[in-house]
């Protein structure tokens, strides 16, 4: 079966559960009787899939989370994940195992020399309401090992530096690379999550081999070639593997290509599809996927029997590149916050 008869396959089998009585949720099913369209009988393959608006963000800010319990999960307890680094009501999206199988995904895609089976992982990042917390660890486990985490708040650092209080917010910065050393100096840890930034300021610190780390994945929106230059040749010292990703509480986790100094170490991502999918679309007509090597929106698709968002315009831009093998599907290039190019966007310690 080819890339796209599996992904049509994958796509009808979400559309049937969804929009079913006996398995959908409320919000799916309300939303189709006031549409009064049946999604499962008029959509058959994914570019049909246009005729659906585009997701909102408000959905998940202001609908009840009981709202997108499939009818199958009725009366199981859920997990809350929060999504966005901004102030105000959160995005939240309700789940059980879907984190589970994409970290597990993720998991087999890794070498043993760079992240060995039966150790010892470090996580510095936003834990709290975070999916990203629950997921390290599993990720952690699954390989056969435990995690230690350094938390932080990344709403609190954008609101510092948006309120120009760069001392306060550096400090911060300081007081978790701090916990990070302390950890890394008195326990033995293999494998190491951080943000590009953090992962900076740590190797200022301390020596990353040194302390036996063998493997460092790395997740924030922009990675140019350059930070990661500079990240694997002078933080890791050329003697930690390196292997950035792309995702969030939405998408799950796209893997990146192979790095290589003969490719000026660009970045590429490629979604966990069929579970996720993104288009790059033009921004002024997003029906439109860009040609390759161009500049738009990312646009992601998410569809698992658990949660099903069509169409989410990501606050992210990127360029549309081709598939490769391994990956017969379009990825994403050169990720950067959308409207970069045209405005300074805060990132805080991503």
């Amino acid at each position: 079966m080819s890339p796209q008869e599996q992904l049509a396959q994958h796509l009808r089998e979400i559309l049937d559960w969804h929009f079913s009585p006996d398995t959908g949720c409320p919000f799916w099913l309300d939303w189709a009787a006031d549409q009064g369209w049946d999604p499962r009988r008029e959509i058959t393959s994914f570019c049909e899939l246009r005729k659906f608006p585009h997701f909102e963000d408000d959905w998940l800010r202001f609908e009840e989370p009981e709202r997108w319990v499939p009818q199958k999960y009725k009366g199981r307890p859920f997990n809350i994940f929060e999504t966005g680094g901004t102030t105000g009501m959160p995005k939240q999206r309700i789940g059980w195992d879907d984190y589970k199988h994409d970290y597990e995904s993720f998991g087999d895609t890794l070498s043993d020399d760079d992240f060995p089976r039966g150790t010892n992982w470090l996580m510095i990042g936003p834990t709290g309401p975070r999916r990203l917390r629950l997921s390290i660890e599993h990720l952690a486990n699954y390989r056969g090992g435990s995690c230690y985490f350094i938390d932080l708040d990344p709403r609190w650092v954008k609101r510092l530096i948006r309120n120009g209080e760069h001392k306060q917010a550096q400090a911060y910065m300081e007081h978790v690379v701090d916990q990070a050393v302390t950890i890394l100096k008195h326990r033995k840890v293999s494998a190491l999550f951080t943000t590009p930034r953090l992962l900076e300021a740590l190797g200022e610190r301390i020596s990353l081999p040194h302390c036996g780390i063998k493997g460092v994945f790395c997740g924030g929106t922009e990675m140019s070639p350059q930070t990661v230059r500079f990240i694997v040749e002078e933080v890791l010292e050329n003697k930690v593997a390196f292997k950035p990703v792309y995702g969030n509480t939405l998408m799950g986790l796209a893997h990146s290509k192979k790095l290589t100094a003969a490719e000026n170490y660009e970045v590429t991502y490629y979604a966990p599809q069929p579970r996720a999918v993104t288009r790059v679309v033009n921004p002024d007509d997003t029906d439109q996927t860009v040609a390759y090597g161009e500049w738009g929106r990312v646009e992601l698709t998410t569809m698992t029997h658990e949660f099903f968002v069509p169409r989410f315009l990501e606050r992210d831009e990127a360029v549309r590149c081709p598939p490769i093998p391994g990956y017969p599907w379009d990825g994403v290039g050169q990720v950067r916050p959308f409207g970069a190019s045209k405005k300074k966007i805060v990132e805080g310690v991503y």
